[in-house]
């Protein structure tokens, strides 16, 4: 899985026309955060409401509106104090996730679900929402939390138990599943069966490979390091199909709804997102209590319908997922 700038209303039109695509392939869950089918996305409205820019008005005014801590609650954990001594949240993210975190091209700031949520997490701690941003893809994040570079990741990241041996994880703040994207065009393949034989990109160091192999195992796999770079292979031909989180793939589409599709059902494990953050530190704790407050309070929500529910015409909002 936007602000786009001045190349979005270059598109605009082109959007509503496939806005229908959007709802018929898969949006996000009113029940548990997740990625639903598209029987299950009975709150999309109709393609007129929807508008694929962020009203950035209202995102200022949530992040704006975040809570702040206290300082005997900042001050009673290690890892926030040293945040709040710093005057900065060091956060490992992107610039390009459609929904979660895109670098606006009119005033550079970066918006969206995961962006969001750093800024609120920056403004809880430091009274200010003030992030300063490492970009990651997958193969960097847990290497960038353990060598000091950020202090958090917000970047779409999957909790395993094999991440968990080198970071540690608050949440989940969002659940999804797996997608298949295709060129618009293609007939081929509807569902995740139809990927035997065919060539599958997935993003490098992800758990794309794991789960085509599971779910497709005479597919051919291809491994890309960021989503440009399998967009382009799957638009050139180089590649049959796209397997990633849903929800990244929502982004793909809305980017270029004349371009893909998505088809099928979602598949594979239920794929929680988390905030990465340092092995051993007393950061989950903190960050974990922060997330249940703005579950609590309404702001996760109020986030989640700016960032992602208005922009794919999604009207129900959903249930965040349980905090481990």
């Amino acid at each position: 899985m936007s602000l786009m700038g001045k190349r979005v209303r270059s598109y605009r039109k082109a959007y509503v026309a496939g806005a229908a695509v959007l709802a018929a392939a898969s949006m996000l869950l009113a029940g548990c955060g997740e990625a639903p089918t598209a029987s299950t996305a009975s709150g999309s409205s109709s393609s007129s409401s929807v508008n694929p820019d962020i009203d950035v008005s209202a995102y200022t005014k949530i992040i704006d509106s975040g809570a702040t801590a206290d300082s005997s609650t900042v001050g009673a954990n290690t890892w926030a104090a040293a945040i709040k001594k710093a005057g900065v949240l060091k956060v490992g993210g992107t610039k390009t996730s459609t929904l979660f975190s895109l670098q606006s091209t009119s005033d550079n700031k970066i918006r969206g679900f995961d962006a969001g949520l750093s800024q609120l997490l920056a403004k809880y701690i430091i009274g200010k929402a003030d992030t300063q941003l490492t970009v990651v893809d997958s193969s960097t994040r847990e290497s960038v939390l353990q060598n000091g570079t950020v202090d958090s990741v917000f970047a779409t990241y999957s909790i395993t138990s094999e991440r968990k041996e080198k970071v540690d994880f608050a949440g989940p703040y969002y659940v999804s599943q797996t997608g298949i994207l295709v060129k618009k065009s293609n007939t081929d393949i509807s569902s995740v069966k139809d990927l035997n034989g065919k060539k599958v990109g997935v993003q490098e160091g992800s758990t794309g490979a794991d789960i085509v192999a599971k779910n497709a195992p005479k597919a051919t796999v291809e491994q890309f390091q960021t989503d440009a770079e399998i967009t382009q292979a799957l638009r050139q031909g180089r590649i049959d199909a796209y397997v990633v989180d849903e929800s990244l793939l929502l982004g793909d589409v809305v980017k270029n709804p004349n371009d893909f599709k998505i088809v099928g059902k979602p598949f594979g494990d239920k794929d929680p997102y988390g905030i990465g953050l340092p092995k051993g530190s007393d950061a989950t704790k903190f960050v974990n209590a922060w997330l249940k407050k703005i579950e609590a309070d309404g702001t996760w929500a109020k986030l989640w319908k700016v960032t992602i529910g208005d922009r794919t015409g999604v009207t129900d909002v959903p249930t965040a997922p349980t905090i481990e």
